[in-house]
């Protein structure tokens, strides 16, 4: 797990400074990328947090940051762009706005409030495959909706390398959690990174993913596994998501039970939408939950 406190010479063009921001959601922290040298792209320069930006700001003496990139709009990735632009008068790059999957449900309460990021508002907005180019790099967009709807990835052609944000982490799989989040967009982003030729992956989180073509496969089985796990407890009877949890997560650390929750929740949604799970009105967190119409 890489340690925060220094800038890290990962590769020949790309080095990492972790933030102080450990947690059980963020691992050792944030990972901050420098890509390049001399003027050099810096992606996710992590929460807002003064320290941080001052200590890779001190890293980079001598050097110019020419670009900043960012991932998605959650607090502990995007906020300290603005910060960087601020020292620096580099644009902000990347994902667009905060935005969520779907609208609230009636009664339903905005839980993920405190992660979004409302205030980020980039200079320019990637879309999918448009590039931005320094002194010997390119960074290219690739869109992987589902932990945020605006998340991007960035593919790395000089290294064979992507960046990957919270989408896909070797040291955990990705929250998706309504109603920012949809299961069945990050799934189909997973199926479209599958075969995507890198061969490493530097994710938002952790260390970096070897073998990320594997990695993927091993994802989405482990995915499509935990909904078949979830439908066989709503067919069992379990018919509430704090029960489903119990059930499945047994031993798991009681400060991410809130997490677990919204997981299984994001699963369940989008059971529903498929007419293999049911309930009374749109599926909401503290529903109540019956096998679907199309369940076998």
């Amino acid at each position: 797990m890489p340690e925060p406190g220094q800038l890290v010479q990962l590769t020949p063009l790309v080095r990492r400074r972790v933030a102080g921001n450990a947690s059980p959601f963020t691992a050792s922290g944030t990972c901050t990328y420098v890509v390049g040298r001399g003027a050099v792209a810096v992606i996710d320069p992590g929460p807002e947090d003064d320290a941080h930006v001052e200590a890779l700001l001190a890293d980079l003496a001598g050097e110019r940051v020419s670009h900043i990139l960012v991932t998605h709009t959650h607090r502990d990735h995007s906020p300290g762009a603005r910060l960087l632009a601020a020292r620096t008068g580099a644009p902000i790059l990347g994902c667009g706005p905060h935005r969520a999957a779907r609208a609230l449900a009636e009664g339903e309460l905005p839980v993920l409030d405190a992660s979004a990021d409302r205030e980020h508002d980039p200079e320019r907005i990637l879309a999918e495959g448009e590039t931005v180019s320094g002194e010997g790099w390119s960074l290219t967009a690739v869109e992987t909706p589902g932990h945020t709807m605006n998340h991007l990835a960035f593919a790395f052609p000089q290294e064979n390398a992507l960046f990957s944000g919270d989408h896909v982490m070797a040291w955990s799989t990705s929250i998706v959690a309504p109603p920012d989040g949809s299961m069945r967009a990050y799934m189909a982003a997973l199926e479209r990174v599958r075969d995507r030729p890198e061969t490493v992956y530097w994710p938002g989180h952790g260390g970096p993913v070897r073998e990320p073509r594997r990695f993927v496969r091993a994802l989405l089985h482990h995915r499509r596994q935990r909904e078949a796990a979830i439908r066989g407890r709503i067919e069992a009877g379990d018919g509430d998501i704090r029960t489903i949890v119990a059930a499945l997560y047994q031993g798991l650390d009681p400060r991410l039970t809130g997490a677990a929750m919204l997981s299984v929740f994001a699963h369940v949604e989008d059971l529903v939408e498929r007419g293999l799970a049911a309930c009374d009105g749109p599926p909401r967190i503290e529903g109540r939950y019956r096998p679907g119409a199309l369940t076998a």
